[in-house]
């Protein structure tokens, strides 16, 4: 078991940084104008250096004001990141990928790369966030119930591809959370088209449609999921010809209990991140599932 945690006391050890920084920034004004006072009460015709204090102060203000901002900016909710599984899923450059972008948005990151953190009650307890990326395994009971009670008590759940739903293909509790199953992707890597069927959602409006070349998943999925995006087999992979026409989901957002669930099909490997609407969905369904107010990076509508 090895959990690897984000740097808390580096966090702290900033933020009194800043603390000590602003004071002095405070304290330095307060000196100007103290000696601008005396300096106006042997002068006190002397209208200029009455301006002088006042703009003295209103510095002085305005520091501690920035200081109370920077103080309150600390993160205030934590993610967890838990990657394995089947290597060929990229499972590490995923969690290496998305850990720093969540960091930047304000939350404490934990990555773990043992499925033993669900079964962590301290750390189970109130996090906002979880991001699986595991393909294929089997969870064991105790870790199955911390994750399953977190969900249901408000924690969100966002994933992607394999890594949230091929997981743990004998679990089918699990899969009724998650609100869906791969079962075949015909042809392996091909080239098929992505469909915004919501364009309204903030999770990917101001998004068109767009091509992907990488493996095309055929789910089985939940009707209550609400798709927000498709993708069509053509029929002409796979020799499985009488898949033609069919309409799959491939972005879609649940509740599970209290938990919000976000899962996209997009995102094989690491590397088909690098396609821009790609990685703003994901993005964009992690934070709908943490609760957080959702800011586009990219748009392409």
């Amino acid at each position: 078991m090895r959990h690897c945690f984000a740097r808390d006391s580096d966090s702290i050890t900033r933020n009194h940084k800043l603390l000590v920084f602003s004071s002095t920034i405070v304290k330095d004004y307060r000196a100007q104008a103290y000696s601008a006072v005396v300096t106006t009460a042997a002068c006190p015709e002397s209208t200029q250096r009455k301006r002088r204090i006042m703009s003295t102060v209103k510095k002085a203000k305005t520091a501690a004001s920035k200081t109370t901002k920077t103080v309150a900016s600390k993160p205030t909710k934590k993610a967890l990141i838990v990657w394995g599984g089947w290597d060929g899923h990229t499972p590490k450059p995923c969690a290496d990928l998305f850990a720093p972008w969540l960091e930047s948005k304000g939350f404490q990151v934990v990555v773990s790369d043992t499925l033993d953190a669900y079964a962590d009650k301290d750390q189970m307890k109130d996090v906002n966030l979880i991001v699986p990326i595991w393909t294929m395994g089997e969870l064991k009971k105790e870790q199955w119930a911390g994750l399953n009670e977190a969900v249901l008590n408000g924690a969100g759940l966002a994933g992607w591809h394999g890594g949230m739903c091929d997981s743990f293909r004998t679990h089918t509790s699990y899969q009724f959370m998650t609100g869906g199953q791969w079962v075949a992707h015909p042809g392996n890597i091909i080239p098929h088209q992505i469909n915004i069927t919501a364009p309204d959602d903030p999770i990917v409006k101001g998004l068109k449609d767009f091509e992907m070349v990488s493996e095309q998943y055929y789910m089985h999925t939940d009707p209550s999921n609400e798709a927000l995006a498709t993708t069509t087999f053509s029929g002409k992979h796979g020799n499985c010809p009488w898949i033609k026409g069919t309409v799959m989901p491939y972005v879609w957002k649940r509740t599970y209990g209290k938990g919000r669930v976000f899962y996209t099909a997009l995102g094989h490997v690491a590397a088909d991140f690098k396609v821009p609407e790609a990685m703003e969905i994901v993005k964009r369904g992690m934070q709908w599932a943490a609760r957080e107010r959702i800011k586009p990076e990219y748009t392409s509508a």
